[in-house]
């Protein structure tokens, strides 16, 4: 993509309000197959009987959409005990041989997001080095957008769940908001490169359908190299994994937010160079598609039947990309799983086309 928005910058606007849709029997099956459904010592309703929240502002004295919550200290002790467990089975799958040196430094509620996600603060004692991570209600859509971005993007994703609780590591980087105040103007910057990564990001997101990937809701690791620097965009929220019913939700570069990103692409790269960029994106999607062909088939199986969005948006989606891809077999899809099946076939093709026959998946029907 990033061909037709380079001159002119479109809002698009995602849904308010995404219901959260509950994780059925087959989903479940597939959870503890592979190794992501546990038993957690605290669950997220656990979290929720607070008795009062704090409003945190960042350094400029800006709300940040995220409150501290206050507890009983009966209620407390229990929690500290328990978060500290998690963190001890999302780091290390249950090993509590270290966590007598761990506290919890803080738990934090957020009201913004449509998960409504608690973050913990854990501390070092004996360091003060601090993580966090992340308890929230489990939602099935948000659990297909993180193994797709487990399976098929170059970056791995830490998360269990546990009956209606979902626990994630936190993905480190620098929120893409404050990239854009803070780093897009440094005199250091490698643009060239930067505008690259915007493209491969696009075009990850189109192709398994994750949707509003505004500024705020990826992050930008930067990595030294011999010549500059290297950049990787991440995805951090998957709550709008193949929901929306626009086409133009799931890509990037059609939100306002993003439009210093779409400014770098316009200023430094020419279509070929997007084109071979997209590409070489493709390429390696397919190659983790190869090698991971018999889950990803498991997992588009019980996508395809399950029930992630509202029948008008599942409507509209498939002939919009039906419209863009001049491909009447989007037309045959009547669930979101099957549309998100249909364009990775669509997306994919050529490049699984190009990879020897024993290395391709069976297909995806």
């Amino acid at each position: 993509m990033l061909t037709d928005s380079t001159t002119s910058f479109n809002v698009y606007k995602p849904s308010r309000k995404k219901p959260i849709y509950p994780i059925n029997a087959e989903l479940r099956h597939y959870l503890i197959r592979f190794g992501r459904e546990l038993q957690l010592p605290t669950l997220y309703s656990d979290l929720t009987r607070f008795i009062y929240t704090v409003p945190i502002k960042d350094a400029n004295n800006h709300d940040t959409f995220w409150e501290s919550a206050i507890y009983d200290m009966r209620d407390l002790e229990f929690l500290k005990e328990n978060l500290v467990k998690n963190y001890a089975i999302l780091k290390t799958k249950g090993d509590f041989s270290f966590i007598n040196h761990l506290d919890v430094a803080g738990i934090d509620f957020c009201y913004f997001g449509n998960s409504q996600p608690f973050r913990i603060k854990i501390i070092n004692k004996f360091n003060d080095n601090q993580d966090q991570y992340y308890i929230k209600q489990a939602d099935a859509s948000r659990v297909y957008g993180l193994e797709l971005e487990h399976l098929l993007s170059p970056n791995r994703i830490t998360y269990f769940t546990s009956k209606n609780t979902l626990i994630e590591e936190h993905i480190p980087g620098i929120p893409g908001d404050k990239f854009i105040d803070q780093y897009l103007h440094a005199p250091d910057l490698n643009a060239v490169r930067l505008a690259k990564e915007f493209v491969k990001f696009n075009e990850r997101c189109f192709t398994h359908l994750l949707g509003d990937m505004r500024s705020y809701n990826f992050v930008v690791n930067i990595t030294p190299d011999i010549e500059g620097y290297q950049y990787r965009i991440r995805a951090i929220d998957f709550d709008q994994q193949s929901y929306e019913g626009r086409k133009n939700l799931y890509l990037p570069q059609f939100f306002k937010e993003n439009n210093p990103f779409v400014a770098l692409v316009s200023k430094y790269l020419n279509q070929e160079s997007i084109a071979q960029y997209q590409a070489e994106e493709k390429t390696l999607m397919a190659f983790r598609l190869s090698s991971a062909k018999y889950r990803i088939k498991e997992l588009l199986d019980i996508m395809c039947n399950d029930e992630i969005s509202k029948p008008e948006k599942v409507l509209q989606l498939k002939q919009e990309l039906s419209n863009h891809f001049h491909q009447s077999v989007f037309l045959k899809a009547n669930t979101m799983g099957q549309i998100v099946k249909t364009q990775l076939k669509q997306n994919l093709r050529k490049s699984l086309s190009l990879i020897p026959k024993q290395a391709t998946p069976g297909k995806l029907h």
